[in-house]
């Protein structure tokens, strides 16, 4: 006597096969031998599709960015899936350069860029603070500051997984095809100035100018497929911002066991990063620069940004000191000053503690931008130029502020000029004084 078996679902290819029977309820009954050539078809399949699965997980295109077939005839994305750019095996590095506006994080961000293994990303949450300030005004009011920060958390995720189409949710004007012109300071990253991304960059091509044209000139819109590409193949990635007050905000990444976080806190004195933002952005500080002319403070002066900046510094300086579990290991504070004055000393530092080697093109590049005399008054204007004498220029802010409105902010920020070092000054000739610093030692900063 036959054994049968019945098969409550049967794919309708095979209901004509010898060996099954319709039964009452829609229900096929079916041979042993049939239904072991459905099992072995079933693993076929699953087969198969593992396989495919693997084969996209694998290589330099991986997932997403795996070459098709439609694209394989170009010899543009022919180049992606060659040996050259496999993916690095080493640990990747995640590190964020976690800073405030005119701190001179676009200078202390160019030592990270220079390294040949880094893909460095220059304030990608512009574009997430863009798309919200630009929606309605009713969807504004009913965003509070954690559904910003949660948004800035996931792009960065996103970014250091080298997924840069999830920028896409920001950017505006949407990209097309995946392919944008819209991206904030691109130039400012070697990795979208080069190969594979742009391949009339060569090799280190992002110019070491104050000019944020010529790479868009040369390599054309962005495409964030081949931006993805050159991210797995740098093996390392690193991240500027100024737009996360606190370093509290970064626990939910510093906790991520996808990630190996490494935070470098860069502060500055309150008073030279007023100086900065008075002359990088004029028009919103035109009551300031009123104040510093003419020496009387103006009734509608505001004086909320630089006390936020101040007590935001403070908390994360305090948080950081505090060495929380979720922090340690994970967290460098670095001052502005102290770089500016031995910078191949605090570069040295900050590469040893993200755990990289500091390569000759680093040395290289600190040596031809910290011992420049900026003729031009278009490098001074720049603003966001790498370019300086940096001994010259770290309290070259004391020549350009009155006494009235240095003494406001000391008064404004005095717990956070005593936490980071810095020291006040009680009259005008005080201040003009540079003989004497006002940057105390602190051998633990």
């Amino acid at each position: 006597m036959k054994s049968h078996f019945v098969c409550v679902s049967v794919p309708p290819r095979w209901r004509q096969r010898k060996g099954c029977r319709a039964r009452g309820g829609g229900r096929m009954e079916c041979s042993w031998k049939t239904v072991l050539l459905l099992v072995c078809a079933s693993l076929g399949v699953q087969y198969t599709a593992i396989r495919t699965l693997r084969d996209s997980l694998s290589g330099p295109c991986q997932g997403a960015y795996r070459c098709q077939t439609r694209h394989y005839r170009d010899s543009r994305w022919r180049a992606l899936c060659d040996d050259s750019w496999v993916p690095v095996e080493s640990p990747r590095k995640h590190i964020l350069l976690f800073a405030t506006t005119r701190s001179g994080s676009s200078f202390t961000g160019q030592l990270l860029n220079q390294h040949s293994g880094v893909f460095y990303v220059f304030e990608p949450l512009y574009h997430v603070q863009q798309a919200f300030t630009n929606s309605s005004t009713r969807l504004r009011r009913t965003l509070d500051r954690r559904a910003l920060l949660g948004a800035y958390r996931d792009l960065l995720l996103n970014l250091y997984t080298c997924d840069l189409h999830f920028m896409e949710n920001y950017i505006r004007p949407e990209p097309q095809d995946h392919v944008t012109s819209s991206f904030f300071r691109r130039s400012s990253s070697h990795a979208l100035c080069s190969p594979p991304v742009c391949l009339e960059g060569g090799d280190g091509a992002a110019s070491d100018q104050p000019d944020e044209t010529w790479c868009p000139k040369k390599c054309g819109a962005l495409n964030l497929t081949l931006a993805s590409v050159s991210c797995l193949s740098r093996g390392h990635v690193a991240i500027k911002t100024v737009r996360v007050p606190e370093v509290r905000d970064l626990r939910t990444l510093s906790e991520d066991p996808r990630l190996d976080l490494k935070i470098i806190h860069l502060v500055r004195d309150p008073r030279a990063i007023l100086a900065s933002r008075m002359m990088a952005f004029s028009d919103q500080f035109r009551a300031w620069k009123i104040w510093n002319a003419t020496g009387r403070q103006p009734r509608y002066v505001d004086l909320s940004q630089i006390t936020s900046t101040c007590k935001d510094m403070a908390a994360s300086v305090e948080t950081g000191m505090q060495r929380p579990v979720w922090l340690r290991g994970r967290y460098l504070l670095v001052r502005y000053e102290d770089l500016a004055l031995n910078p191949t000393e605090k570069a040295t530092e900050i590469y040893k503690f993200v755990g990289l080697e500091m390569e000759d093109r680093v040395q290289m590049w600190i040596a031809k931008n910290t011992n420049t005399n900026l003729s031009s008054p278009s490098e001074w204007n720049y603003r966001y130029s790498t370019t300086r004498d940096s001994r010259a220029t770290a309290e070259s802010w004391r020549l350009r502020l009155g006494f009235d409105i240095v003494r406001a902010v000391q008064n404004l920020c005095n717990n956070t000029l005593a936490l980071l070092g810095y020291k006040q000054v009680h009259s005008a000739a005080e201040l003009r004084n540079l003989s004497h610093s006002l940057v105390e030692h602190r051998p633990q900063i």
